[in-house]
């Protein structure tokens, strides 16, 4: 990529200009990469997270992607997904992420764990794509209080997620993300 083209595209999405671990296929750190180098061209495998939102009645929080996102811009995510930094556990981005969307601060909850890990690449139209390994966190609410970030989230709604993981036809209107249906796909198997 250019320098004008870097930043240019770092004028457009602020955080085009941080950096990502990159990874072999088993998660092992291979340094970092510049996250837009990461989401463009053929890609670079880097390490990614996506933490599942519950409440105490099972229903899982979708949140949507901001018009103002680069990758699946308006689609629907459960709940939030990001990348961990260099030095950065996946709970401590994932506990950063949580404030940072939705205004969910650690003391309203006290589950938040790792429940799976698994790689996927998609392409999304002609902006770019998704080359993660990624792990999958849940969290379960005891207060639901939100205070969502208008950058980050366009709208949000609370579904029966074992309905949505039945039903994924009736909520086609909704567009998932692709890591999030990998990740309920796999916590159903």
């Amino acid at each position: 990529m250019s320098n004008a083209a870097a930043d240019e595209a770092t004028e457009l999405h602020k955080n085009a200009a941080q950096d990502v671990i990159a990874v072999d296929s088993d998660d092992n750190a291979e340094g970092t990469v510049n996250r837009l180098d990461a989401h463009t061209g053929d890609g670079i495998r880097h390490r990614a997270f996506t933490c599942l939102v519950f409440n105490e009645e099972g229903q899982i929080l979708l949140a949507q992607r901001a018009p103002n996102k680069r990758l699946w811009d308006t689609s629907w995510d459960g709940t939030v997904a990001s990348h961990p930094v260099e030095g950065q556990t996946q709970e401590e981005a994932t506990e950063e992420r949580l404030e940072e969307e939705l205004g969910i601060s650690p003391d309203q909850y006290s589950d938040l764990r790792v429940t799976d890990k698994f790689e996927y690449k998609r392409y999304y139209e002609n902006a770019g794509l998704e080359w993660e390994v990624c792990a999958v966190l849940k969290v379960t609410l005891e207060d639901t209080t939100l205070d969502p970030d208008e950058e980050e989230i366009a709208g949000m709604l609370w579904v029966d997620y074992e309905h949505l993981h039945d039903h994924p036809e009736w909520y086609r209107q909704l567009r998932l993300c692709p890591w999030f249906e990998i990740a309920m796909r796999r916590d159903f198997e």
